[in-house]
């Protein structure tokens, strides 16, 4: 008989779900916190996310997963009290390089048994070979990991161009929802995010949103 078919990752039915609504007030998978550029306290942020009613969170900092105890620590505190709290999964923001051209890539949902991505998660980006977005995507995927493009429509090369590479490395997908005009209150711009998620999902590529907090609110960058 045929080996049976591994079982989806949990996490693509959320991201399945998504639409440019859900962010910032249901979900938030690309935030910082303290532990790489950002300026909330991981117990701040997550403070605030329980504030919010945030039903899914990634905490997504530059090459560390080091928020992720605290925020888990707290959100387990605050439900034994009988508070909501979002689920929480883990998240890393990696720089890597994709058709020559410097990018960002979220790796969400990977499990605590993760020593392939161990070298992404020094506080830097790696060099060498390891800093190809093939590399990465191997990384991510031995850790159980979906592995999507971040905010495509900042980079030097057009978004098409990048999608289209992603696509064929065979990513799971990127950020379509996205402020890039950082309001004070996070926003998906229009005309760009729209040509993004008409592109993934003619791709059927997974969509994901996040506010790509760095300032003292985790409802704006």
């Amino acid at each position: 008989m045929p080996d049976p078919q591994p079982a989806p990752h949990p996490l693509r039915t959320v991201l399945q779900q998504l639409t440019p609504r859900c962010c910032p007030g249901r979900v938030n998978f690309h935030c910082h916190t303290t532990c790489s550029d950002g300026s909330l306290l991981p117990q701040e942020l997550a403070e605030q996310a329980v504030a919010l009613g945030l039903e899914h969170l990634a905490i997504t900092d530059h090459h560390s997963n080091s928020a992720y105890g605290p925020v888990l620590e707290h959100f387990e505190a605050a439900s034994h009290s009988g508070v909501s709290v979002p689920r929480l999964w883990r998240g890393v923001e990696i720089s890597c390089l994709l058709e020559g051209c410097l990018v960002h890539v979220l790796a969400l949902g990977f499990s605590d048994h993760h020593s392939s991505l161990e070298p992404y998660l020094q506080g830097q980006a790696v060099v060498g070979p390891a800093l190809q977005a093939g590399a990465v995507l191997e990384a991510g995927r031995r850790a159980g990991a979906l592995l999507l493009l971040a905010h495509p429509g900042r980079y030097r090369l057009p978004f098409q161009r990048l999608i289209a590479a992603a696509d064929r490395l065979g990513f799971d997908g990127a950020e379509a929802w996205y402020d890039y005009q950082m309001q004070p209150r996070w926003a998906p711009t229009p005309l760009v995010c729209d040509a993004i998620a008409a592109d993934l999902q003619q791709r059927g590529l997974l969509m994901s949103c996040g506010t790509d907090t760095h300032g003292l609110a985790l409802h704006g960058r």
